[in-house]
């Protein structure tokens, strides 16, 4: 008997799924994500925040389905120094999904791509000749800076020193999120919702509700 795919999930129209590397180099460009799309409105979402189990791709299908945007960061799809080296393939292949997902309801949905230097990207992967890849520099401002071009046609457009705001605020408030979950990490599920209540607190007072 065939196993059951994810079903159809209705988009929420705030929903923005994250598709990044869990690593401790990652931490600045992570809680940058996390500021930047608190700071326009909308609500980010991860694959950790999904228990474990025999249907997980189908769950991570439906959370991606269930978002109204997906962005997915490339910079550090490289090789793992530690033996043996391997490529981490985890977020094209999350890209992969989404673009094929994404097809059964284009207009519900919309992909964006985020990398390092966007000749990267076209190196890569040269099926996303034609796509636009958002370039960060590797660096938080640039991160937020290019949410701001991604979300352009959003109702709330907040003005770069305000994303910079929130993201001080959030990275200022790791290391009592952390001692409030007795976490060593950032990547844990419970840290990472209250990372985002912190990100949509500061957003809240540096932004506005408007």
């Amino acid at each position: 008997m065939a196993a059951a795919g994810p079903v159809a999930v209705e988009p929420q129209s705030g929903a923005v799924f994250l598709n990044f590397p869990y690593d401790r180099q990652f931490v600045p460009l992570y809680l940058a994500y996390i500021a930047g799309v608190c700071s326009f409105g909308l609500t980010p979402r991860v694959a950790l925040e999904l228990p474990g189990g025999a249907r997980r791709l189908d769950r991570i299908v439906e959370l991606i389905l269930g978002c109204r945007y997906s962005f997915h960061d490339l910079s550090r799809v490289e090789l793992d120094l530690r033996r043996p080296g391997t490529p981490r393939m985890n977020m094209p292949f999350e890209l992969g999904l989404t673009v094929m997902a994404s097809y059964h309801n284009p207009k519900h949905h919309t992909w964006c791509v985020f990398e390092k230097d966007y000749r990267r990207a076209l190196k890569s992967l040269g099926d996303l000749a034609g796509s636009d890849v958002y370039s960060h520099d590797g660096r938080p401002a640039g991160v937020l800076r290019e949410i701001a071009n991604a979300l352009v046609a959003e109702h709330r457009q907040p003005e770069m020193r305000q994303l910079l705001a929130v993201y001080h605020d959030v990275e200022t408030g790791v290391p009592t999120v952390l001692k409030k979950r007795g976490a060593k990490s950032c990547f844990e599920a419970a840290v990472f919702r209250d990372l985002v209540y912190t990100a949509q607190k500061a957003a809240t007072t540096r932004v506005g509700t408007a």
